[in-house]
């Protein structure tokens, strides 16, 4: 049930046009952070503040006249949503072509409700309007105060008779005060994902920005950390997290203004994606979704991990399932006695499920590598004579469930889907094709398409009812974009893009709506989808094929900001050879998985895998659901150190990882400081996860207070002979 407050029942203003002055703030508020609107005598709404909240609300009122601005026009800097062509210079968060040819778009306040729901969110909903075309924007703030976290997006309505064109229609346009600002972003490329860079922003505009189609993050993810005044720190500062809810090409702008002050846009990429809205259309922006924090990176990471997990992830406070993909085994080369020697080995080793990667598909044109097959949704009769059917209950008699891999967005052009529907790929029939992993891209704007994607999930489901788990890849981006769906339905080509992402919601709810209990793990490619919309469908996501042991501390670290453990899907695999202990303790750090040949371990890798595997099934309430505090950066020391403490602070877990060969005794002289105890309890300090034939040396019997712990520290002796550590902390009472 929503309850909706009208702000115009508690708030004053003069109603003409011209005269339109608020006397009361609109005070939007979580646990830290204030949002103050306030409407000029213009009639147009401006950010005055943005930050540290009063605990006196009378005192928001003050906040303007505390501004001397000469320049007759200074609102054009901190408008709540600044339109183009009328009195705005500065980079604009909406555009709009009228029917009539101009440019010019004016919003001036409407109205203000506040709507309280059930799950304990507010949206703060601010009506704007033009006064000449009649386009009404909604802008939306939905705060949930017990995460800190807030949700922003815009809502553009069409109430003329005639066709209007958005050329940008940005998601937020927030409005930060200071004088300094710290930019920490991320770029990579396949198996390199979440690279960190901090720079200082300067006068002028940083943009970060993706064009790719399918999905945001390969260069550059929707993600980003602010520090207000100060480089960005753990523990202290004001910082903003953000991530932008959209699955598809994206444009977040920092402009710093002549004020020093800083202005932010971030939305959908209007590259190519000009929208017409018809009379009575209405478009909605994805959300930005940020947590404000004025402790540090960790507080705000902290609580959009809590949000995340109890409002957007999908199942986001339910289990996961550990399981042994085959990938990295067989590749494309197996066969039904292959892979029941899998299953056993699955079993053998302790995991819940086996998951059947790419290749099992395809017979005119078999899926034998990348070059063919994909698209053609029906077992390959070589490889699996009795069909997945009788792969699941083969699995089920081993004692394991039975997950598989699809790539249902994609075709190849050697197939049979490409020969008979060449009309449902986004191609441009007189240019050359371009291939991305020796494939296209199915067109997800065709409706066709959408029940074609669908169909292939309801298949699997509808022949396969204890289907425990998808993977869902994407590895292609749009080249050649170009709808023969749109063209044959008289819409514009510039829809494609949007279109696109917002085809696959489509068939995703539908899949939701249908099977609401399948877990499914979101891939692109390594991480190449990491946005919280995809996360409200996927239970977890890959983050990287990079499966080295070392480069994945540092891919996880950097993910660990934005996302719970919870969906960091992490495996043990054979990319790199260093110690199986090295390798099982850093994927233990999220979601643990194997890419191995169980036969090929030894029997104590074998037993020590077992043991790890019991003990994290025991632990992984605490790694999941716990508060996470990284404690040491591997960017910074030879040493990364990262906690999980349970919320009632009785339990925590420590990881500890050399990252540098490079003999350095001082990281292994020091104790390192833990965080979120409670100082006044007694805690033991066991590790675990020790390798047959070596011995724990960090004393169990002894006791340390939790003010001990996180003053003076524990040191795991962390050394080449012992690159990881895993401390587990209990109370004692």
């Amino acid at each position: 049930m929503k309850i909706p407050v009208f702000g115009l029942l508690s708030l004053l203003f003069l109603q003409t046009y011209g005269l339109s002055f608020q006397v009361t703030p609109i005070v939007i508020e979580s646990k830290q952070l204030a949002i103050v609107l306030q409407v000029d005598g213009e009639g147009h709404v401006g950010i005055v503040h943005f930050g540290d909240k009063l605990q006196n609300q009378d005192e928001y009122g003050k906040i303007w006249s505390q501004s001397l601005h000469n320049d007759n026009n200074d609102g054009i800097q901190n408008n709540a949503y600044t339109p183009s062509g009328t009195w705005n210079l500065v980079e604009p968060a909406l555009t709009i072509l009228h029917a009539d040819g101009s440019m010019a778009t004016d919003l001036v306040y409407k109205s203000y409700r506040k709507i309280a729901n059930d799950n304990k969110s507010i949206d703060y909903v601010v009506s704007l309007e033009d006064p000449v075309y009649k386009t009404k924007v909604d802008l939306h703030y939905l705060v949930y105060p017990d995460q800190d976290v807030i949700e922003q997006w815009a809502e553009i309505s069409n109430l003329i008779e005639s066709q209007i064109t958005l050329q940008k229609y940005a998601s937020a346009n927030l409005y930060l005060t200071g004088t300094s600002y710290y930019l920490r972003h991320y770029h990579g490329i396949w198996a390199q994902e979440m690279k960190p860079e901090v720079e200082e922003l300067t006068a002028g505009i940083k943009t970060l920005d993706s064009k790719l189609g399918t999905r945001a993050n390969l260069f550059q993810p929707p993600s980003f950390i602010l520090g207000i005044g100060a480089v960005p720190s753990e523990d202290e500062g004001q910082v903003l997290l953000a991530n932008l809810e959209w699955t598809g090409n994206f444009k977040i702008d920092f402009e710093k203004d002549t004020y020093d002050n800083l202005r932010l846009i971030a939305g959908i990429s209007p590259h190519a994606s000009a929208y017409q809205l018809n009379k009575g259309e209405n478009f909605k922006t994805p959300a930005l979704v940020y947590a404000y924090s004025n402790h540090g990176i960790g507080l705000a990471s902290r609580n959009l991990h809590h949000w995340a997990r109890k409002y957007k992830v999908f199942d986001g406070m339910g289990t996961r399932l550990t399981l042994l993909n085959n990938w990295e085994a067989t590749y494309f080369d197996f066969n039904e006695e292959k892979l029941k020697s899998l299953f056993s080995g699955a079993k053998k080793l302790g995991v819940d499920m086996f998951l059947l990667d790419d290749g099992w598909f395809a017979n005119k044109y078999p899926r034998n590598s990348d070059h063919s097959g994909l698209g053609d949704w029906q077992e390959n009769k070589k490889k699996l004579p009795n069909g997945i059917p009788f792969l699941v209950k083969e699995a089920e008699k081993a004692g394991v469930k039975f997950g598989i891999w699809v790539e249902p967005e994609m075709v190849n052009p050697k197939s049979e889907l490409y020969e008979q529907h060449p009309d449902w790929v986004i191609r441009i029939e007189d240019r050359p094709e371009v291939y991305y992993r020796n494939q296209l891209v199915l067109d997800l704007s065709n409706p066709e398409v959408q029940d074609f994607v669908f169909g292939v999930m309801d298949t699997l489901f509808s022949k396969n009812p204890s289907l425990a788990f998808i993977k869902w890849d994407c590895n292609a981006v749009i080249f050649n974009a170009h709808s023969d769906y749109l063209e044959s339905v008289g819409k514009p080509q510039s829809h494609l893009y949007v279109d696109y992402v917002n085809g696959w919601y489509k068939v995703l709810d539908r899949v939701r709506e249908k099977y609401p209990k399948v877990p499914m793990m979101l891939c692109s490619g390594g991480g190449g989808r990491a946005d919280y919309k995809a996360l409200s469908y996927f239970t977890e996501f890959w983050l990287s094929d990079n499966t080295d042991p070392i480069e994945r501390v540092f891919i996880q670290w950097e993910n660990s900001q934005f996302f719970p453990s919870i969906v960091s899907d992490n495996h043990i695999t054979d990319w790199s050879k260093l110690r199986l202990k090295f390798r099982t303790d850093v994927a233990m750090m999220g979601k643990m998985g194997y890419d191995i040949v169980v036969d090929h371990l030894s029997e104590d890798e074998l037993k020590f895998s077992q043991q790890t595997l019991k003990k994290y099934d025991e632990l992984k309430p605490l790694i999941w659901y716990g508060d996470q505090y990284r404690l040491m950066n591997p960017w910074e020391n030879p040493l990364a150190s990262i906690s999980y403490v349970s919320p009632d602070q009785t339990k925590a877990i420590m990881f500890n990882y050399a990252v540098s060969n490079r003999f350095d005794w001082t990281y292994t002289l020091k104790p390192i400081q833990l965080k979120g105890l409670a100082p006044q309890k007694t805690y033991s300090v066991k590790e675990i996860n020790i390798f047959p034939g070596s011995r724990a040396v960090i004393d169990e019997k002894q006791r340390y207070s939790g003010e001990f712990l996180m003053k003076v520290g524990i040191n795991p002796q962390v050394s080449q002979n012992r690159s990881s550590v895993v401390l587990e902390i209990n109370e004692i009472k």
